[in-house]
């Protein structure tokens, strides 16, 4: 079977006793270390060592970057030519480092490939270093004055700005821009830890979810489709074929606000804005909480007394609403009336109202509570799946 394989990119020589720690500590999860100094790298006798480095990126499920005092040595020209730099202009929003890619490290350039591959990128920076890297963004517009300092992170001046513009990179990318400070092995042993089990829990949670969420839309869907069969087949008339339409067009919105404790039919066949009808169930506040470990982003409708709607919808459905609540008044009364009575009536239509569930407690005591319980399962995890690595953490820099 394929084992997970973790490709190590850092300067060798500064940190050559934290690659050692780190080799048996990948190695110890059943993950296979990718390291250029232990042979885990195929060097081409007909290629420079530098494109061998390059091209065993691709190959890799993610690379782990550790940043220390050096820059490391200065990439030949013919791995440069092996990055797609165009696409590493649009991958952050800080690029200065790129205006001198002939300066570019062996290191930089192995980060800069599994960018450009979608390789995800686990970045340490040992916390001298960052502390250095706050003083340069202070004082780096002064041109006479930065290039004139010396930073004890850096072991060369001349090499400081390249390292410092790299973390710039990395820290403000699109996605994946996560940069971590430490000053021991342990750090980045805990951290990685508590990141790779969060990741693994959260694909259990996405594949549990998509086929929950397959089975049920399939079985809406067949519903949907029986309903539009049914109606058009009986079509004979512009106001039965609006609402053979508008029973399509509106379920959505229709499910939505047979969620909220309100008089669903009422409201439906009124003339109050969107804004009353929010009002109307006591919502008065839109929320957007991130703190779970699922892919999407999960929305609360806050009430005036603080209680809350727990919303399934993706946010941009609750954006629409709006517009699709205009357009439904703008159809004919009738039309209205049949396609509510239609829908409200039908037993699948009820069942979606499990997208808006109310919840009597109190939203912010809810969200507190939750994260404390998360934080507390994190820190569970990660002392449970933690062994001790042999030597002293203090060389870890």
């Amino acid at each position: 079977m394929a084992r997970l394989r973790v490709f190590v990119s850092s300067t060798c020589y500064d940190l050559d006793v934290l690659r050692s720690e780190l080799r048996p500590f990948i190695a110890s999860l059943g993950y296979d270390p990718v390291m250029s100094d232990y042979s885990d790298v195929l060097f081409d006798p007909r290629a420079h060592t530098h494109d061998s480095c390059i091209k065993e990126v691709p190959g890799c499920d993610m690379v782990l970057l550790i940043v220390g005092s050096r820059f490391g040595g200065t990439a030949v020209p013919s791995a440069l030519d092996a990055i797609d730099f165009t696409v590493m202009e649009q991958a952050s929003a800080k690029t200065e480092i790129l205006l001198s890619k002939e300066r570019l490290s062996i290191t930089q350039l192995e980060v800069l490939k599994a960018i450009e591959q979608g390789v995800p990128v686990y970045a340490f920076v040992d916390d001298r270093v960052l502390h250095d890297h706050h003083v340069y963004e202070r004082n780096k517009e002064k041109k006479g004055i930065i290039d004139q300092l010396d930073f004890p992170s850096i072991q060369k001046r001349e090499t400081a700005r390249y390292i410092f513009e790299f973390i710039n990179f990395l820290s403000h990318r699109v996605t994946n821009n996560g940069v971590i400070g430490f000053t021991r092995l342990e750090e980045i042993r805990l951290h990685l830890l508590s990141q790779w089990s969060q990741m693994f829990q959260r694909l259990l949670h996405e594949s549990r979810t998509k086929t929950r969420e397959a089975k049920r839309y399939a079985d809406f869907s067949e519903r949907i489709d029986d309903l539009k069969a049914l109606l058009l087949a009986s079509v004979a008339t512009p106001g039965l074929r609006d609402t053979a339409k508008g029973a399509l067009q509106f379920r959505h919105l229709i499910s939505f606000i047979s969620g909220l404790r309100v008089d669903h039919r009422t409201v439906l066949l009124s003339a109050e804005t969107w804004a009353d009808v929010l009002l109307r169930a006591g919502i008065v506040r839109v929320r957007t909480d991130d703190s779970r470990r699922e892919f999407r982003h999960e929305i609360f409708l806050e009430c005036s007394d603080g209680t809350f709607y727990r919303v399934r919808y993706p946010r941009r459905a609750m954006d629409d609403f709006a517009s699709d609540w205009s357009a439904f008044q703008q159809l004919d009364m009738n039309v209205r009336e049949a396609i509510v009575d239609a829908l409200l009536s039908d037993r699948e239509m009820r069942g979606l109202g499990g997208m808006v569930r109310y919840y009597p407690a109190q939203l912010s005591e809810y969200l507190s509570e939750r994260a404390e319980k998360l934080q507390t399962e994190l820190v569970e995890a990660a002392e449970s799946r933690s062994t001790p690595l042999d030597g002293p953490p203090e060389d870890a820099s």
